[in-house]
């Protein structure tokens, strides 16, 4: 019979001679083993007491090592739930022997394992002793193991569960997701199985964003779904690590690194949708705060028709983006709809005679047959650099991402003076002040004046259900805000399963559309404030953010509340 050659003492000795860790961290190490299920090696690696992934098989030819072949406990022993397949794969381990009823020998190649063996006896309700073993015969004994359970019969061969939510959730988890993590079967490891379960959920939820936020007593997680963040989860605040370490491994990001901002990207199929994820690190007070920007690689380019735009709005933007030179901008807030627009525009003057580039920061979506450049400022190539470059292309129509400096637009403003077709955009509350701002970035009044065809001012607001939507009686307050003529009633969700009891499922953009006349380009001209230009626009039939609103929640598209959010700077 095959006895146990090294202990947790013989272990622990050894790393003090050595040098690897103390009997204080190899104690804080095994708290933090016993929250996140995690193998005992990865927890040291990750809190900084070990540095490489192989100072475990190092030890272990210090060590000493068990020769022989292994054979794996039979089919019965193994797969009876008191130690689950999925904690063998997990920890490496593969039981040898059973010398008593409740008492089995496990082999393994990593001496760590030892220091995990009290946990693992609290979670597979039995008494555990180690052996350590060579690594290619440990590689061999797994393999066996998952042949012994491919070949058992399906009582015996499904998945193990890897225990009830508070092995891995802890006492205070409410999370659905969390409970779902643990509760798939598998080989994975419970971290993973929690990462994998917070995107299903995301995507099945319409989640543009998925926010993950350390506090001081939890991790809070939240989806931004139509605009709007929404509780998702409070997993327990020790996951934080081993989650941000898992996404910092997805995204190709240094996880060594806590100090500093990282961002990367991925690519991953959830559920059958190809997503591209955009992951920003930002270390924070208690821990390091992710958001992952969910961008669907299978969603196609809307058509101009599906934006929401008025029937004559709709209009007067095809015929402004059809003119042969110019400069269109596209203007709002962070997260208004503007790329989408940009996108949506592309799309509809894509044809075979006409050649499109862009400068973007980032690319969000790939057009078939539009030259897409993506901007790296650490490199130089800047929206100017691109932007200078595009130009000797030959282009007829250019969409530059943002423009954000006097370089940029300057660039922009006399490629719009020479024959071709510029789009962009910029951050501003509407679409007067767009004008203005580039005459405060430096460019002379009368280029902006000869240049700029239109400006498109934009905010997004929230569809109501059509799976539960109902008709009510304005209140008051709303039937002041709408005006003359009265309505006798508007639109209200009731909330249900499809929109998860919001009342509101998708959005729809509110627009406002400026179309340069003589006596508006007068204005730019004598530098006028963008208030004039505003009245002048209005005078002229431009319809305001406001009144653009209006008219949506008279044909029942969106509710009152989210025009007057949305257009809060408008004032009543």
């Amino acid at each position: 019979m095959v006895q146990p050659i090294h202990g947790p003492d013989a272990v622990l000795l050894r790393l003090r001679e050595l040098g690897v860790a103390t009997p204080q961290q190899i104690e804080e190490a095994k708290q933090e083993q016993a929250k996140t299920q995690e193998r005992f090696g990865a927890v040291l690696m990750r809190l900084g007491i070990v540095r490489e992934v192989n100072a475990g098989r190092r030890l272990a030819a210090q060590l000493g090592l068990m020769p022989g072949r292994l054979e794996p406990l039979p089919v019965e022993v193994v797969a009876d739930r008191r130690i689950p397949v999925d904690v063998c794969r997990a920890h490496r381990l593969v039981p040898i022997q059973q010398p008593e009823p409740d008492r089995f020998l496990v082999a393994t190649d990593d001496p760590f394992t030892v220091f995990a063996l009290e946990w693992l006896q609290r979670r597979c309700g039995v008494r555990l002793s180690a052996a350590l073993v060579r690594e290619q015969d440990m590689e061999a004994a797994l393999s066996r193991l998952d042949e012994q359970m491919a070949s058992a019969p399906p009582a015996l061969a499904r998945p193990s569960s890897p225990g009830p939510p508070g092995a891995l959730a802890g006492a205070g988890a409410t999370s659905a997701v969390v409970e779902q993590a643990v509760a798939q079967a598998g080989s994975d490891e419970p971290i993973i199985r929690l990462v994998d379960s917070m995107l299903s959920e995301a995507v099945r939820m319409r989640a543009s964003d998925v926010h993950i936020e350390p506090s001081a007593d939890r991790m809070r997680v939240r989806y931004r779904i139509d605009g709007v963040l929404r509780d998702a989860s409070s997993p327990p605040r020790a996951l934080q690590g081993p989650v941000t370490s898992r996404l910092k491994i997805m995204a190709g990001l240094n996880i060594a690194e806590r100090r500093l901002p990282q961002d990367g990207r991925l690519q991953i199929d959830v559920d059958q949708h190809a997503l591209d994820v955009r992951v920003s690190i930002l270390p924070a007070l208690h821990g390091e705060s992710v958001v992952m920007r969910l961008l669907h690689r299978d969603r196609s380019i809307k058509g101009l028709h599906e934006l929401g735009m008025a029937a004559e709005d709709e209009k007067i933007w095809t015929t402004l983006i059809a003119r042969p030179y110019g400069m269109v901008l596209v203007t709002g807030p962070t997260g208004s709809g503007k790329t989408t627009t940009l996108y949506t525009t592309l799309a509809a003057l894509n044809r075979p005679d006409r050649k499109l580039i862009t400068a973007e920061d980032p690319v969000e979506y790939q057009l078939p047959g539009v030259n897409q450049v993506h901007v790296k400022s650490a490199i130089g190539l800047t929206f100017a650099a691109g932007l200078r470059a595009m130009l000797r292309q030959a282009p007829d129509v250019i969409m530059v991402g943002e423009i954000r400096d006097q370089e940029t637009a300057q660039i922009a403003i006399q490629a719009a003076l020479t024959g071709h077709m510029v789009f962009s955009t910029l951050h501003t509350n509407d679409s007067p002040s767009a004008v203005t701002r580039l005459i405060d970035m430096g460019v002379a009044p009368f280029l902006v004046a000869s240049t700029i065809q239109g400006v498109l001012a934009q905010r997004l607001v929230r569809r109501i259900c059509p799976s539960c939507q109902q008709r009510r009686p304005p209140t008051p307050e709303e039937q002041h805000v709408l005006g003359e003529p009265a309505v006798a009633e508007v639109a209200a969700g009731r909330g249900c399963d499809q929109c998860h009891g919001s009342g509101f499922y998708g959005r729809v953009g509110i627009y406002e559309l400026l179309v340069l006349s003589d006596a508006l380009r007068h204005l730019i001209v004598t530098k006028s404030q963008a208030s004039l230009l505003k009245r002048q626009a209005v005078k002229d039939g431009m319809r305001t953010l406001r009144d653009d609103g209006r008219l949506k929640v008279r044909e029942g598209l969106t509710a009152m509340a989210e025009v007057l959010r949305a257009t809060a700077e408008e004032g009543a």
